[in-house]
């Protein structure tokens, strides 16, 4: 039986999250910028161009496009808030990849969780808010 050498690889890690999305995403350095989604790449996976432009923001932000290949595991929700999960994720690994990048991805607003979920909905109304039209008579 031989033995086979596996070279170690640093790879740096996010979670991302938005609405009910959850991305988990490995920035692998010394590549050659290929975004892979769910095995897919990031062209198969989202149809939208302005998808894309959202996962690549703090990529171009940080002027960092080609220099990491991106792995992608996500879950939940719909496309765009995974794409917006992705961002996330994409803004917590570039940190741990190099801390001087925070105030800029700060400013920009990738680093903050995007809170806003869908409003339950409330007993008496047909969704979160709309209630059949009322009549007086």
């Amino acid at each position: 039986m031989t033995k086979l050498a596996l070279k170690k690889q640093v790879a740096f890690w996010g979670t991302g999250r938005r609405k009910s999305a959850v991305a988990r995403v490995r920035l692998l350095p010394g590549g050659s910028g290929a975004i892979t989604i769910n095995k897919r790449t990031m062209d198969d996976y989202f149809g939208l161009d302005t998808l894309k432009l959202i996962v690549r923001q703090p990529l171009e932000l940080t002027q960092t496009l080609g220099q990491f290949d991106i792995k992608v595991n996500v879950r939940g929700g719909g496309y765009t808030g995974q794409a917006g999960a992705i961002r996330h994720g994409i803004s917590r690994a570039l940190i741990l990849a190099n801390e001087d990048l925070r105030p800029s991805l700060k400013k920009a607003g990738f680093l903050t969780r995007d809170s806003r979920k869908k409003e339950r909905k409330k007993p008496g109304l047909k969704k979160a808010r709309k209630a059949s039209q009322f009549s007086k008579r």
